[in-house]
């Protein structure tokens, strides 16, 4: 998997056209955008539709959280477009995790991800909520959840990567928000890591968003990010090689 692959380019925007900018901007080094509530919200499926006619790959983040009859017609709807990831909620429990898992089926380039914890989240929170567990606790277990559904991937902070990534099996999916090259300023997530740091515990894809898409020049930046985990990968791959070798 190439570095440029691996980056899921968050299009938090409050338009198409100014999403359509970026994408242009970013022009064909880019091929992966998550799609969230907002911009959904604002522009309708017309947006996911844009991105796929001009060949990208588009994860539809919806964090759907529904009983299983409304999950499976959202899955199929995201399948006839063409998406390529869909985030289903894991607290939504097993039963509809399963559902979603095969309402996909249709569609072979449809991946369902179970979303555990999201990042702005820390033990408190859990708490408020009546669940006595930490939030590695939770993500493990809603992990289990989706593993026993045959979801094909997670989504969790990149500060749970490590520990997921040795429990799971070895081709899930494993997505991680919260990704912040070093010296970007903190925003409303909690739980976040540098890219390199990521990739190293395991995530196969990292969602980036304000940290390129608010830069200066995002082509600069993405390109910049896309030499950092290239690098990484090779130091990765030598050190597999010296591991072998001893």
């Amino acid at each position: 998997m190439s570095p440029a692959s691996r980056i899921i380019i968050a299009l938090d925007f409050e338009n198409s056209n100014e999403a359509m900018q970026l994408v242009e901007q970013l022009g064909a080094a880019a091929q992966f955008y998550k799609v969230g509530l907002q911009l959904l919200t604002a522009q309708g499926p017309s947006v996911v539709q844009t991105l796929i006619a001009a060949g990208k790959q588009v994860f539809l983040d919806l964090k759907l959280f529904e009983i299983p009859h409304s999950v499976a017609g959202a899955v199929k709807a995201a399948g006839q477009l063409g998406v390529s990831m869909l985030t289903v909620h894991a607290m939504a429990g097993s039963t509809v995790l399963r559902t979603a898992v095969e309402a996909a089926r249709p569609f072979p380039q449809l991946k369902i991800l179970a979303l555990t914890v999201i990042t702005s989240m820390r033990e408190p929170d859990l708490y408020e909520l009546g669940l006595n567990a930490s939030v590695a606790e939770q993500v493990m277990r809603l992990a289990q959840l989706a593993t026993a559904a045959d979801c094909h991937g997670i989504v969790a902070s990149p500060q749970e990567a490590a520990m997921l990534r040795s429990l799971l099996p070895p081709e899930m999916l494993l997505v991680t928000p919260g990704i912040q090259p070093a010296g970007h300023l903190k925003n409303d997530q909690a739980r976040i890591c540098t890219p390199e740091q990521a990739f190293y515990a395991g995530a196969t894809h990292l969602i980036m968003g304000r940290s390129i898409t608010h830069s200066e020049n995002p082509a600069t930046t993405f390109s910049a990010i896309c030499e950092q985990l290239g690098a990484a990968s090779r130091q990765k791959k030598s050190s597999l090689l010296l591991q072998t070798q001893t």
